[in-house]
């Protein structure tokens, strides 16, 4: 009996938790039924439309190169033989590492009228203007917006398509080969409809990401449903029409899940890695090109970047290392470190609940936790503020009526709010780094531990946090860095006159002032390798 007691107040405070949790999404979709609706009944009759088009355009660009990007490189380092394979095979993740708006600012620098590149055009041509004497591409467009970010994002989908093209069985590739297939037409008939699941998956988390860029977007003047929630927001203070554009977002979000599974329908897709993988010998000219594929996409994503940071951060030393870099510098790490901290405790929490019982209730909370992860962070913010300000507004009332003075707005516009933001935005993030690590322990240690008399917690303690100290580490580390880089809800929710590394480099990038900050951009892109290399490290399972 006291164990049933034990294992039920596990279940009830993990059903707490996570309903705090979700508790931002449900705040957005009452507000989204507030009748302060002019604001947003202005938007719908004037621009809403041309923002819904541009989003979608953006959307499906930003999968399309991605897809184009990811899906070769995947194929290449998964079921081919070329020179350097195993070498570019972690090095194509290293554009993780890369915020958008920081690349999406130098490509413009250097492809704009005044950039060198056109500078030498102009030269080269001797033209004064490129009308009429000499064709250049316009970078600053939904186009070049979605190739900046598809640039930093196909990574997510190449990493997961190349696990599943190696977890596909050897011998199918081997009788598609024996039916007289082609290399291409295997990877066109055989691998990728049996990668379907694993790439929408990416694709999916891809899209998400893109709808909810602000930066980027903002930076290219390219107006969208993500800049429509911020000039919504902080430009006319309607908190109203914010919600309803963010649940426009989010109901387009769950839409594409939604009619992914009923496009699937009862398809299923059974398929394990079987003997070694023979991988397509390619011959001198198909392994040039490999290459130089593999070698395009390190040098557009990271390596000119980087070059570029570099150059600015030794040219401008003097105006980028200021006394305030230190401080934002500390807050941001003290601020994603309180996230990992928390997030990673909670995952524990989650993952442990389940592993107590196998009934149905004790898995909802870790599922519940990990749902916010597929929304558009700028979403989650407004969420995020409805919430706070709600249960603000709901004690100020309490306090009057009991016929105390109000506090006013204690949680709102404080740090508090972001770092509810972030644990509710990367919670899954640990989730899935804690599930994994303890999915490796045997159930028989569990049954050991009780015939000795430890109870639950002592088991935990005792057994359970000392063989997953790894797992810890991984899913504290992964958070961190997440918290690093997160821009649009430290926009939305941080405080007056506080900054972390992406907002202070992101109010440089859209004064085209990159220069300055350069230094703090590389510190962004210094703490966005330790994760890169963390996978890369633990992804190193291709023979």
């Amino acid at each position: 009996m006291q164990t049933m007691n034990q294992i039920r107040a596990w279940v009830l405070i993990s059903w707490i938790v996570s309903l705090c949790l979700v508790i931002p999404v449900i705040a957005l979709l009452l507000q989204s039924f507030a009748t302060d609706t002019a604001l947003f009944k202005h938007l719908w009759a004037t621009v809403l439309t041309d923002y819904v088009i541009n989003t979608v355009q953006l959307v499906l660009l930003v999968l399309l190169f991605a897809a184009i990007f990811a899906l070769p490189s995947a194929w290449l380092i998964a079921m081919c033989e070329f020179r350097w394979r195993k070498q570019f095979q972690w090095l194509l993740m290293l554009p993780l590492a890369m915020p958008a708006y920081v690349v999406a600012y130098i490509y413009t620098d250097l492809f704009d009228f005044s950039g060198p590149i056109q500078r030498s055009m102009r030269a080269l041509f001797q033209a004064n203007t490129p009308v009429g004497e000499y064709w250049f591409f316009e970078i600053r467009h939904v186009g070049g917006a979605a190739l900046m970010l598809a640039l930093v994002l196909y990574p997510y989908l190449y990493l997961i398509a190349r696990t599943a093209f190696l977890e596909q069985g050897a011998n199918l590739f081997q009788v598609s080969r024996t039916l007289g297939l082609s290399p291409w037409q295997s990877f066109k008939r055989v691998a990728l409809p049996l990668c379907r699941p694993a790439i929408v998956v990416g694709l999916i988390f891809i899209g998400a990401e893109a709808l909810g860029d602000f930066a980027t977007v903002h930076y290219f003047a390219v107006n969208t449903l993500t800049t429509a929630v911020y000039d919504s927001w902080l430009g006319h203070g309607s908190l109203s029409a914010a919600a309803k554009i963010s649940m426009l977002m989010l109901v387009s979000v769950m839409g594409l899940l939604a009619i992914e599974r009923w496009q699937r329908g009862r398809q299923r897709f059974y398929h394990k890695s079987s003997g070694h993988i023979i991988r397509f010998k390619l011959n001198k000219q198909q392994s040039m090109a490999a290459i130089t594929w593999c070698l395009f996409l390190l040098m557009a994503g990271f390596i000119i970047p980087v070059l570029i940071l570099m150059d600015y951060a030794v040219n401008y030393f003097s105006a980028g290392w200021q006394d305030k870099l230190w401080q934002v510098l500390l807050q941001s790490i003290c601020l994603a470190l309180v996230a990992a901290v928390i997030t990673t405790m909670m995952a524990i929490l989650f993952v442990y609940t389940t592993r107590l019982s196998s009934k149905c209730s004790t898995h909802i909370p870790l599922r519940i936790s990990m749902m916010s992860y597929v929304m558009p962070s700028t979403v989650l913010a407004i969420g995020v503020l409805i919430s706070i300000t709600f249960f603000e507004t709901s004690i100020n009332d309490w306090l009057v009526n009991l016929g105390y003075p109000p506090p006013g707005l204690f949680l709102s516009g404080t740090v508090f709010a972001l770092i509810f933001a972030f644990v509710v935005r990367f919670q899954a993030v640990a989730n899935g780094t804690i599930e994994a690590s303890f999915l490796n322990i045997s159930p028989s240690l569990d049954m050991a531990s009780k015939t000795l008399g430890k109870s639950n917690l002592q088991t935990l303690f005792s057994v359970h946090i000392p063989l997953i100290k790894k797992g810890i580490f991984t899913a504290m580390l992964l958070v961190f860095i997440e918290g690093m880089k997160e821009l649009p809800a430290a926009l939305l929710l941080r405080p007056f006159n506080f900054d972390t590394l992406a907002t202070y480099v992101y109010q440089f990038v859209s004064d085209e002032q990159l220069e300055q900050a350069a230094v703090a951009a590389i510190l962004i892109v210094l703490a966005g390798l330790i994760p890169v290399i963390r996978l890369t490290q633990t992804g190193k399972t291709s023979p």
